[in-house]
């Protein structure tokens, strides 16, 4: 099973998200992420989809993409070629006795310590994904009470 992300340029307007989601529904094509923003002209979103599948599915959902009307341009590239970044939230309970852990797993992932309470912390961090799913298995020791994703952003490595 093999990883590829899509960079989705399609025209700015309601109704286009549910078109793309409807033909990966349609298809049964899997979603592993998706993550909608304006560029910068107004008028064009960018869609990151990171899907997995065979081969021959990963074609097929750049054919797809392609036939429909509001999308203007698809990119395509591997994990390894791009920079791809995922933004987490996540809200953990704290003691006297695990504090100090949890304070150097943030130091140690380069993340951020956001808000804090009496018993609680809420963690900011910004990583590549497997970056991200590491940090979250670092903490299931202690107790995490919320968490929340954004999915991954990429666009290809520089080249000169």
């Amino acid at each position: 099973m093999n990883n590829k992300i899509y960079s989705v340029l399609v025209e700015n307007r309601s109704g286009v998200l549910s078109k793309v989601a409807g033909l990966f529904s349609r298809r049964s094509f899997n979603i592993d992420s998706l993550v909608v923003g304006e560029t910068d002209d107004r008028n064009v979103s960018c869609m990151t989809i990171v899907s997995s599948g065979d081969e021959r599915t990963l074609e097929q959902i750049e054919k797809q993409l392609n036939k429909k009307i509001d999308v203007i341009k698809v990119k395509t590239f591997e994990e390894p070629s791009a920079v791809a970044r995922e933004l987490m939230l996540i809200k953990v309970r704290y003691n006297k006795s695990n504090r100090r852990d949890i304070m150097e797993n943030c130091e140690i992932m380069h993340a951020q310590i956001v808000n804090i309470s009496k018993s609680m912390m809420l963690i900011q961090i910004c990583d590549e994904p497997e970056n991200i799913k590491t940090f979250i298995a670092m903490m299931k020791s202690v107790s995490i009470v919320e968490i929340a994703r954004t999915g991954t952003v990429a666009l290809p490595k520089c080249a000169d």
